[in-house]
């Protein structure tokens, strides 16, 4: 699964595809003060980014890819 969610932590791993946004955006609602660790994420599709964008969660990991980071980093930080 490329998102394993603990309970205050989602863990993104490899790539996290269009099928994850859903889940995610409901998971985030539930838990408003998760956080997200992103270190083993290699891929991230545009639907989660938006609901990481709209929920705003505090990224507690940043991709170990540094252009993944890069890229990331600017739109999700608070």
């Amino acid at each position: 699964m490329p998102i394993e969610f603990q309970k205050k932590a989602a863990v993104f791993l490899g790539v996290v595809g269009v099928d994850e946004a859903e889940g995610l955006l409901e998971w985030l609602q539930k838990k408003p003060k998760a956080r997200i660790d992103l270190a083993a994420c290699t891929h991230l599709h545009p639907a989660d980014l938006q609901v990481l964008m709209a929920s705003r969660p505090t990224v507690s990991q940043w991709p170990e890819d540094v252009s993944l980071r890069a890229w990331l980093e600017p739109v999700l930080t608070k």
